[in-house]
């Protein structure tokens, strides 16, 4: 018998899997829009207690590391978020009542990213009282992904054992991205001179702003990433510091959302910017960066042995804030997260924990 009908077929395995998701639906039906995470940090950290598993807490971040921890071992790590977006007008049924049916469970963050953080906490279960695994395993539960906001995994990570390599729980199909583009956001200044628009008074920022607003829109970096494409430039706001039709603007200000490839840093990118424009550019951050793990690195590899492919991923997770290799990867489709009448397939989760387990199987 291969070894994932042995999985399938193991009743500690569907215990697992109804644990999960009966706990899906628990944090489905609990409001947990980021920074407002604490009512579902409650319900992890007694989901754990309920297992006599002991539970560290900073702000609602959940963390637990594998009964047998030896500090001489290297540690993976299993992350998701539980925080969500506020639901949008669209939906049509409750976001906040789990339904299940005809296979699937609707509900906010059923798909992003509760069935990843379910999935990742039963493979975390399954491998917990083992005394005899070759890597330590630490599950981490995060707030505020949707919002990268700086009491999220950031704030748990110094807090954390040391972290060799890690699993980061987003919907891919269960297929592996392997690589990230970065987030840049600038706010991009011009300054003129205010003036009355009747008399052409004044040194107008909004028309000196049009000829960088036409530079971003039509320059392409030279290196395309075989993974994640290449580097896009989209300016997505633009106003002025006045509202009144007879004023002539003295500044005008565009926000350029700028996803990066994992081939430059973002010092490059900020230099090649700020050399062909005039006005004034400040990034927001530089914390959002393009990631990427080897195709030889050992995850990624037991990945490949399962059969499963890899791409690059244009969406941005809290890999990007990880400073060791990752891996995102999670039951669930991407083109779900945030619309509508949010499902997961049930048979999606059933799916990702024995992947997940059969994944570091491979390693631990």
């Amino acid at each position: 018998m291969s070894q994932t009908n042995n999985i399938q077929n193991n009743n500690t395995i569907s215990v697992l899997q109804k644990d999960a998701l009966d706990l899906l639906k628990t944090l489905i039906a609990i409001p947990s829009f980021s920074k407002e995470e604490d009512k579902t940090a409650q319900v992890l950290v007694q989901f754990f207690t309920d297992r006599n598993i002991a539970t560290k807490k900073v702000k609602n971040n959940i963390w637990a590391t594998n009964l047998h921890f030896d500090t001489t071992k290297p540690t993976i790590l299993l992350n998701s978020h539980h925080d969500t977006v506020r639901p949008n007008k669209g939906y049509t049924v409750d976001p906040f009542n789990p339904i299940e049916q005809e296979g699937k469970v609707y509900g906010l963050g059923s798909n992003d990213a509760g069935g990843c953080l379910v999935s990742l906490l039963a493979c975390f279960l399954h491998f917990y009282a083992i005394p005899t695994l070759a890597h330590n395993i630490v599950f981490v539960a995060s707030a505020e992904e949707e919002i990268s906001g700086h009491d999220g995994i950031e704030l748990v990570l110094p807090e954390l054992p040391v972290i060799n390599f890690g699993i980061v729980g987003e919907p891919t199909k269960m297929e592996m991205a392997i690589a990230e583009r970065g987030l840049l956001v600038l706010d991009v200044v011009s300054t003129g001179k205010a003036g009355h628009a009747a008399r052409e008074e004044g040194e107008n920022a909004l028309y000196k702003i049009l000829p960088d607003l036409h530079w971003f829109q039509n320059h392409q970096f030279e290196k395309v990433s075989n993974l994640l494409g290449k580097v896009k430039m989209t300016a997505t706001v633009i106003e002025t510091d006045n509202k009144q039709h007879n004023v002539v603007p003295s500044t005008c200000k565009m926000v350029v959302d700028v996803r990066v490839n994992e081939l430059y840093s973002f010092e490059e990118v900020l230099t090649t910017i700020k050399e062909n424009v005039q006005s004034t550019v400040t990034p927001r951050s530089l914390r959002l960066r393009s990631t990427s793990i080897e195709l030889d690195h050992v995850l990624v590899k037991a990945g490949t042995d399962l059969g499963k492919g890899y791409y690059g991923s244009v969406t941005t997770s809290d890999k990007a804030l990880m400073p060791f290799p990752t891996l995102k990867m999670g039951p669930g489709d991407s083109a779900r997260s945030h619309t509508a009448d949010e499902f997961i397939y049930s048979k999606e989760i059933e799916e990702g924990i024995v992947t997940y387990i059969q994944l570091l199987e491979k390693i631990v």
